[in-house]
């Protein structure tokens, strides 16, 4: 019989972590199951794992195909491990260890579960938007640099006491041009992250849509819009400031942006995919993670004015 193959992203940082993927590997393996363990991930487990037939680096095996990739951490895991799992359509399930963790499924109370969970593949996995990003010199000219992006793409200004100059063009056609800190390009599962903090728009991630947000742009019309998902928005860099700008993807991979240079971002070919272990409505999540008050003024008085009909 042929042993599935899971792979797990660890953060080394974090000893909660680290405890939290050991108690995993020891319910999951021994059940038809090999683990793969990247990185520091796997130099931070203890020897008696790291030293199994069941337990091994995939650095050793970086072709492997795998039907699960486990995060345990925050957000900022589960962004790393999408680096090399997005590109190669791994699924990802996420056990929040760090603060908000809006990417993650599965939260600490629920971690002694999860082993009997992937054994019995009791999951369904969901497919997100993402970006396609591509930097070139000049209008139509060479490409500089390219990547992709989960949450979102960020042009931003390079130095902090000048503020860019950018003209945004909406599937060929000239939006507006802003003198900004910057712009970013968004999906809806970004719009809970920087989009999110830029007052932008809180979307539904099942939408297919993008989103434009500017940064404080001194301009008389500068609000955030949703595009088509099959819209391309292209941002050239003009020439003030002489310093240009820099453009980050999920806020890990950057890149220095000159002026005079054409920034292109589309939907991807590739897409985030989401391992999902219950059918939790979009809108209980926001309210869990932001602890939004649902209990108003209204259901107060509702109570109090059934509990005297009941005196009476």
């Amino acid at each position: 019989m042929t042993k599935r193959q899971i792979a797990l992203a660890v953060h080394p940082q974090r000893p909660h972590a680290v405890a939290a993927a050991e108690a995993f590997l020891d319910r999951v393996t021994g059940n038809g199951i090999t683990c793969w363990v990247r990185g520091a991930g796997y130099d931070a487990l203890p020897d008696r794992l790291r030293v199994g037939n069941d337990v091994r680096r995939f650095e050793d095996c970086p072709d492997v195909d795998v039907e699960l990739v486990v995060v345990f951490g925050g957000d900022g895991t589960i962004l790393r491990a999408a680096e090399w799992a997005v590109p190669r359509g791994f699924p990802m399930l996420g056990v929040n260890l760090g603060h908000v963790g809006f990417l993650a499924e599965l939260e600490p109370s629920e971690i002694p579960s999860l082993a009997r969970t992937i054994i019995e593949r009791d999951y369904t996995v969901e497919e997100r938007l993402c970006l396609e990003v591509t930097l070139r010199d000049r209008p139509g000219g060479e490409v500089l640099w390219s990547s992709f992006a989960v949450n979102e793409v960020s042009l931003e200004k390079a130095a902090r006491e000048r503020m860019i100059e950018v003209l945004v063009d909406i599937d060929g056609h000239p939006l507006s041009r802003w003198g900004t800190d910057g712009v970013l390009v968004a999906t809806p599962t970004g719009s809970t992250a920087y989009a999110f903090s830029a007052q932008g728009p809180v979307l539904w991630p099942d939408l297919d849509a993008l989103l434009v947000v500017p940064l404080l742009a001194h301009a008389l019309f500068a609000r955030p819009l949703v595009l088509s998902p099959d819209s391309t928005v292209v941002i050239e860099m003009l020439e003030n400031p002489p310093t240009g700008g820099v453009v980050w993807c999920d806020g890990r991979r950057s890149v220095d942006v000159p002026p005079s240079s054409e920034l292109t971002v589309r939907r991807s070919p590739h897409t985030l995919a989401l391992a999902r272990t219950t059918l939790q409505p979009f809108v209980q999540r926001l309210v869990a993670k932001f602890d939004l008050p649902v209990d108003g003024w209204r259901g107060r008085a509702e109570r109090r004015a059934s509990g005297a009909g009941d005196a009476h």
